[in-house]
């Protein structure tokens, strides 16, 4: 496993960078464990969703650690990366965040545990595929919301509500 996986991320490091377009922004709220505002340079606030995972809902177990988790993330790295993938039907502005120090923020909420790889919209292939990997890691080590022994993703528990 540990082979695939590192074959998985070089491809990402290898293709990503010319397929995506970042900008600046400074972390000015977090509304949940997918989703957060940021203030461009501009001094636009842009709601962003954090593109390819999906974050347990406030209301749902797990929901309250997970934007604890991005809190904990954000907190003294007042400035990120936003790599702009899409817009959704609901204007927000659908990215990957890297992290002042390089990490990807979508990344290490699945590699902690507290976000499932989204399978209906992550669609680079290459990031998925290791996502993947991390939220199959996370799974088998219970980490974050995996200590449940039967935990419902958020898409199926909104559907449920």
């Amino acid at each position: 496993m540990p082979k695939l996986q590192t074959a998985i991320l070089l491809l990402n490091l290898l293709l990503l960078p010319a397929l995506t377009w970042a900008w600046p922004g400074k972390v000015v709220s977090i509304q949940d464990g997918d989703t957060i505002t940021v203030l461009t340079k501009d001094k636009q606030q842009v709601r962003i969703r954090l593109y390819g995972i999906d974050a347990p809902e406030g209301g749902q177990a797990f929901g309250n650690r997970a934007t604890q988790y991005v809190n904990a993330q954000l907190s003294n790295r007042p400035v990120i990366e936003i790599d702009v993938k899409a817009t959704d039907r609901w204007g927000r502005t659908v990215a990957v965040v890297i992290l002042p120090d390089g990490r990807n923020l979508n990344e290490e909420l699945v590699r902690a545990g507290y976000a499932w790889v989204y399978p209906q919209y992550c669609k680079e292939v290459p990031l998925c595929i290791g996502w993947a990997v991390l939220q199959q890691e996370a799974r088998e080590a219970r980490r974050g919301l995996w200590m449940d022994r039967d935990p419902v993703p958020p898409w199926e528990w909104r559907r449920g509500r």
